[in-house]
C-alpha cells in the first residue's frame, strides 16, 4: 500500500520516467552504485505548511461562489482538491475517500472505518467524519450528505472525480443528486495563488535548481539515464525536496518531449535534457535544462538560442488581463518565422509553451493558443517552449513564474546560455 505523500495518480510522465530508468538499470552502468551526494543541506527548514486559518478562507470562498451560484453542495474526492480544502492528504484506490462541501455548514468527509484516524491526521478544518466498514457502501453515506441538501440546488463534481463515485453517489442520493460540472467553481479558488503558496512554490523551485545545479558538475561519460535520475533524486532529497518526478533524456531521447523507452548513455556531443520537479508541503515545482556534455556543433548551439528567445517572448507577452493562449500564439509566431513547423507540427514545437502549475505540476489554464482565460495576478505557470528535432535532438528550457500586479515574476533565473545552463 502507497504511504499517504504517495497520493497522485500516476501520470504518463511518471511511466516513461520508471519505464526508461528501468531500461537503463537493466543495461548496466560504469556509474551504477555511486555513493549518495554528501555536503548538501537542506533549503526548506523556514518553509511553512498552510495555516489553518487559510483553509477556513478557502471554505468560505467556495461556499460564496456556491450561494452565488445556487449550487448546494461540491463533491470531491481524495487529490489535490481535497487536500486544497480540507488538507487531507490521501491516494485513491477502490476504497472511497470523499468529502461534501455544502453551500453552508461544515463539510462532511466519507472515509474507510480503519482509515479514519490517519485521515483525521492531516483534516486541517471542522468537518463532520463519517467512517464505513469493510462491508458497507460509502455511497449511501455521500448520498446522505447530499441529501441533508435537497432542494438547495444540484451537486458541483470536482472535475477528476472518477465516474464511480458519481454515478453510485448520484443514485443513493436520489432527487438531491442531480449533477453539474465543479470545475469553474474549483478552478476560481485554485488559479489564483496566496503569498504562503507563492513561498512554497518559491522553497521547491530553489531546490530543484539547486539539485540540478549540484548534478551539471557530476555527469561523467558512460552514465545512463538511470544513473543521473538516481542521483537527482537523493540530491533533491538532501535538499529537503519531496521528488516528485524526473525525466532523463540523452542524445535521439531528447527530441521527444517525454522519452523514449531506447537505452542511452553520456557520450561526446551529447544533448542532455533534465526535467524535474519536487513538492515542498504539497506545492511543486518543474523546470528543465538542456545543455551538451563536452563541445556542442553549431547547430546544437543554435536551437538553444532559439528555445531562450521562445522563454524570453513568452514572458515579454504576458500582460494583466490578456488571455493566456496568447502567450502560446506569440512564441509560435516567432518560432514560425524561423522556419519551424505550423500548428504544433514537427519539427518545432509540439506542445503547449506552458501549463499552470500549483498542488499539482500541471493544472489550469494552460499557455495553449486557444485558452481565453484573462491573465491575473497570482496564476502560476510553466515557460517551456522547447524544440524538438525528431532523430536528431531536442532542447527545453522550463522556468516557473507568477503574474504580479507589475508584470511576470520568475522563480527562478533563466538559463545563461549552452555552457551557463544553470
Amino acid at each position: 500500500m502507497p504511504g499517504v505523500k504517495n497520493m497522485q495518480i500516476l501520470s504518463r510522465r511518471v511511466l516513461l520516467q520508471w519505464a526508461g530508468a528501468a531500461g537503463a538499470v537493466a543495461g548496466g552502468s560504469a556509474a551504477a552504485g555511486a555513493a549518495p551526494p554528501s555536503g548538501l543541506r537542506p533549503l526548506t527548514a523556514g518553509a511553512q505548511p498552510i495555516a489553518a486559518a487559510e483553509y477556513a478562507t478557502r471554505i468560505a470562498r467556495v461556499q460564496e461562489l456556491m450561494q452565488e451560484q445556487r449550487i448546494a453542495a461540491l463533491l470531491l474526492e481524495a487529490g489535490s482538491s481535497l487536500e486544497y480544502f480540507t488538507g487531507i492528504r490521501w491516494w485513491r484506490s477502490e476504497r472511497t475517500t470523499a468529502a461534501v462541501i455544502p453551500a453552508a455548514g461544515e463539510p462532511t468527509v466519507i472515509t474507510p472505518f480503519f482509515e479514519e484516524p490517519s485521515v483525521r491526521e492531516t483534516l486541517r478544518v471542522p468537518a463532520e467524519v463519517r467512517s464505513w466498514k469493510e462491508d458497507e457502501s460509502p455511497f449511501e453515506l455521500i448520498g446522505g450528505a447530499l441529501r441533508a441538501h435537497a432542494g438547495a440546488g444540484p451537486v458541483a463534481v470536482e472535475e477528476t472525480t472518477r465516474f464511480f463515485i458519481v454515478d453510485r453517489a448520484a443514485h443513493a442520493a436520489g432527487e438531491a443528486g442531480k449533477i453539474v460540472p465543479g470545475d469553474q467553481l474549483v478552478r476560481a479558488c485554485r488559479m489564483i495563488k496566496s503569498s504562503a503558496e507563492l513561498a512554497l512554490m518559491q522553497a521547491a523551485n530553489d531546490v530543484t535548481l539547486a539539485a540540478l545545479r549540484h548534478l551539471h558538475a557530476r555527469i561523467e561519460p558512460g552514465m545512463r539515464s538511470a544513473d543521473i535520475m538516481s542521483l537527482l533524486i537523493a540530491t533533491t532529497g538532501r535538499l529537503g525536496g519531496t521528488h516528485e518526478f524526473s525525466l532523463v533524456l540523452l542524445n535521439e531521447a531528447s527530441a521527444y518531449p517525454h522519452g523514449s523507452l531506447k537505452p542511452q548513455q553520456v557520450r561526446e556531443g551529447s544533448v542532455i535534457l533534465i526535467d524535474t520537479g519536487c513538492s515542498v508541503h504539497g506545492y511543486q515545482s518543474d523546470i528543465s535544462r538542456s545543455w551538451v556534455f563536452g563541445e556542442a556543433s553549431p547547430r546544437q548551439r543554435a536551437l538553444w538560442e532559439t528555445v531562450k528567445r521562445g522563454q524570453e517572448i513568452a514572458l515579454a507577452t504576458a500582460t494583466l488581463g490578456a488571455p493566456v493562449g496568447a502567450i502560446d500564439r506569440a512564441v509560435r509566431a516567432f518560432y514560425e518565422q524561423q522556419g519551424w513547423s505550423r500548428d504544433y507540427g514537427l519539427p518545432g514545437l509540439s506542445h503547449r509553451t506552458g501549463h499552470g502549475i500549483g498542488m499539482d505540476v500541471h493544472e489550469p489554464p494552460y499557455l495553449v493558443r486557444n485558452d481565453e482565460t484573462p491573465l491575473a495576478a497570482g496564476m502560476c505557470f510553466s515557460d517551456e517552449p522547447g524544440l524538438y528535432i525528431p532523430g536528431e535532438f531536442g532542447i527545453r528550457l522550463e522556468d516557473c513564474w507568477h503574474m504580479t500586479e507589475s508584470g511576470p515574476k520568475t522563480f527562478t533565473p533563466l538559463a545563461r546560455s549552452i555552457t551557463q545552463p544553470i
